[in-house]
């Protein structure tokens, strides 16, 4: 049987963003919905959150201290000492149907992240994009046409980026330059149709496997370098939408899970929907490399 706990019942609304600091030992992620952002230390089970102006989309560590994330007005420094948001630059800021959603590190320090259709009252657009802020802050989009930006992640030897649009079920890969930070020879590298799904966040392991969350579905998979699927994880909730290995030795799947504003008549199946969770996935992760700028 497979370890699995709810080491923080949130309840969150659409809880998404895993990242693990290696210094400080913690997990950071967020509830988009609830603009929260939350650090969770698993050496005292303490939980903490800090509210967010609007919605954030995702975020990682900062180099210097603090926090970069993307928001729904692009992107932002926090220092959690002070509770100061910074703003740095807003890409779309001639598109107000957009936010940011799914993001992170290269393996260089350069922070990802990537935009989504938000206006509910619309029939979908794919007028989102996949942004990269560099060191120096400067911004530069590299994928368009996107709908749902998410499944961002890089191979260990960083020569490798992964991604999907949530609009459809594959998952793409591309050719990696770490030095530029440049992409090419874009290629499917999985398809989720097999099971009727769409991916969500997702993160690489040691071995070079691609780990996705697959939301409404309640699965957690894992696909080797060549995109064979592997594993299967099964949650006792439908909605996981991120994840990320922590812990000290880098061997615990964090996966966030969302409720999606539903009712308790509605989430009475699911056990500790909007929780975060703890896996024994049984491999161990990459460690995250703080934003460098």
């Amino acid at each position: 049987m497979i370890d699995m706990q709810c080491v923080v019942d949130a309840q969150a609304l659409l809880g998404e963003g895993t990242c693990w600091d290696p210094k400080a030992q913690c997990l950071w992620w967020l509830d988009i919905f609830a603009q929260r952002i939350y650090r969770y230390d698993p050496a005292t089970g303490l939980s903490e959150a800090f509210s967010t102006p609007e919605a954030p989309g995702c975020l990682a560590v900062r180099e210097r201290g603090g926090l970069v994330i993307s928001m729904a007005s692009g992107f932002v420094f926090f220092d959690p000492n002070t509770s100061v948001f910074e703003s740095i630059i807003d890409p779309e800021s001639e598109l107000p149907e957009t936010r940011f959603n799914d993001g992170k590190t290269d393996r260089q320090g350069r922070f990802w992240s990537g935009t989504m259709f938000d206006a509910p009252q619309q029939p979908m657009r794919k007028i989102g994009a996949l942004y990269r802020l560099d060191v120096d802050r400067s911004c530069h989009r590299m994928i368009e046409g996107v709908g749902i930006s998410n499944g961002l992640a890089w191979s260990p030897d960083g020569r490798k980026m992964y991604f999907t649009d949530s609009c459809g079920s594959k998952i793409w890969v591309w050719d990696f330059d770490p030095k530029s930070g440049g992409i090419e020879n874009q290629q499917v590298f999985a398809d989720l149709d097999f099971i009727h799904g769409i991916g969500d966040g997702a993160t690489v392991d040691a071995e070079g496997c691609y780990w996705i969350t697959v939301p409404f579905k309640g699965k957690v998979l894992r696909f080797d370098p060549s995109g064979k699927l592997m594993r299967t994880f099964e949650l006792p909730t439908d909605v996981p939408t991120c994840c990320e290995f922590g812990g000290r030795e880098l061997d615990v799947l964090y996966v966030t899970t969302a409720t999606l504003r539903r009712s308790q008549s509605e989430l009475a199946a699911h056990s500790h929907a909007g929780g975060l969770w703890a896996i024994d996935a049984g491999v161990k992760g990459m460690p995250a490399r703080p934003f460098a700028g």
